[in-house]
């Protein structure tokens, strides 16, 4: 591998030597050939859309090949197709420190928000306010004021997200919270947080949108209300993968959704008139599960078979720490603004930098070969996933950032237009 010329020769050799070193100790290492990543391609947008894998590919081929194909409607009892949302929630259940009946795959984040949002309300019936943090993921807002339509009675409060407890008082029903920020990467103290709600007699549901997989997580130990997330990022199970919901077992017995579809009742195929839910999780289910997507991701999943999510969330620190580092010190690079906070206990799995002219230094880099994202108004969003990035492909991304960097190649007309997605 020859540097570019933007690099001051001893800082090229240092960066390679370290990003060497801390390849050589990655337990995790391996993991990287069990992904389906392009050549010549260096992939940072894991926190958006996860790669392929061997196999997701092949859970994908055998359910329409080996099982719709071949078995047609009996797949749903020869193929146990009725309980995959409960064996894909129990494949999640050790990522995210569930018990495997707390954890079940179905429907979106959006859709599975309303759920816990009102089932969270009902159980609070004499408290009225949503409270969540500026600056949500925009679907989460959405959710709540889209409720609030049909419930005259609650309102939705904005918070700054680092100073939560100090606005938490008796009056807040349900605090809805991201984990990790799906912009600039600030991670909350789920525990300290969550207590904190507790006292005051709050329920918490938390996004795990950009946390499940990329960081490690203890939603029983922390005693967490609720929470959902996404199949599709870190979790790798392709595009509109189903979202999953985590029920604390102390609620099991008093879940009222407001979805009360035939998957969700008591006994799906007695089809009776009236409605009877489900015991526990499974009153989260709501229509027929969508078989492909969700057979993909119980495939995705068994990479994680054999992960300890500690060693994921080493590498995802040091990973970030390395980028930050080498880019600090390259002169080329000096125009970027570091948004991500870099205090161990305060990042996720993804660095944030900031640019007026971000969106074409992205589709420049892309242009290279390195793939990473934009963020309205100016963020550059570099995700981190610790099963397949390696140092060195850190290294190398920051070497074509700089190349374009010091020639103003972003500044092209090509890369000015923006596309539908961002």
């Amino acid at each position: 591998m020859i540097p570019n010329v933007t690099w001051p020769n001893e800082l090229w050799l240092d960066a390679l030597v370290q990003a060497k070193q801390l390849d050589a100790q990655d337990v995790l290492k391996e993991k990287r050939q069990a992904f389906v990543i392009p050549d010549k391609t260096i992939y940072l947008d894991g926190n958006s859309l996860g790669p392929a894998t061997d196999a997701a590919q092949m859970a994908g081929q055998s359910v329409v090949d080996a099982q719709w194909q071949t078995d047609l409607i009996k797949s749903w009892n020869v193929h146990d197709w009725i309980r995959l949302p409960r064996i894909v929630g129990a494949q999640i259940a050790p990522i995210i420190g569930a018990r495997d009946d707390c954890v079940i795959a179905c429907d979106s984040i959006s859709i599975n928000l309303y759920k816990l949002l009102h089932i969270a309300l009902n159980l609070q019936s004499d408290r009225q306010v949503i409270m969540t943090q500026e600056g949500n993921f925009p679907t989460d807002g959405y959710i709540a004021q889209g409720l609030m339509a049909h419930r005259s009675d609650v309102s939705l409060v904005y918070v700054d997200e680092k100073d939560i407890i100090a606005q938490l008082d008796e009056s807040v029903a349900v605090l809805m919270l991201t984990h990790i920020n799906y912009k600039t990467g600030y991670m909350l103290d789920m525990r300290r947080i969550t207590q904190a709600a507790h006292a005051l007699g709050i329920l918490v549901i938390w996004d795990l949108a950009h946390s499940a997989g990329a960081v490690e997580l203890s939603l029983d130990e922390d005693e967490v209300d609720f929470a959902v997330g996404c199949g599709y990022k870190y979790l790798n199970g392709g595009p509109g993968a189903p979202s999953f919901v985590y029920v604390n077992a102390v609620h099991h017995n008093r879940l009222k959704q407001p979805l009360t579809g035939w998957m969700g009742h008591a006994n799906a195929f007695a089809f009776e008139q009236d409605y009877i839910p489900a015991d526990g999780i499974d009153s989260l289910l709501c229509g027929t599960p969508n078989i492909i997507s969700m057979a993909v991701l119980k495939g995705a999943l068994t990479v994680f078979s054999d992960v300890n999510m500690t060693d994921v969330r080493q590498k995802s620190l040091t990973l970030s720490s390395f980028m930050v580092s080498v880019i600090k010190q390259h002169p080329a690079l000096q125009s970027l603004e570091l948004v991500t906070d870099m205090h161990d206990a305060h990042r996720g799995s993804q660095i944030a930098l900031a640019h007026p002219e971000a969106y074409a230094i992205c589709q420049a880099w892309i242009a290279q070969g390195v793939i990473a994202d934009f963020r309205s108004p100016n963020i550059l969003r570099i995700g981190l996933a610790p099963l397949y990035i390696s140092h060195l492909d850190v290294l190398q991304a920051v070497d074509a950032l700089a190349l374009i960097m010091q020639r103003q190649s972003y500044r092209a007309e090509q890369y000015q237009t923006r596309n539908a997605v961002t």
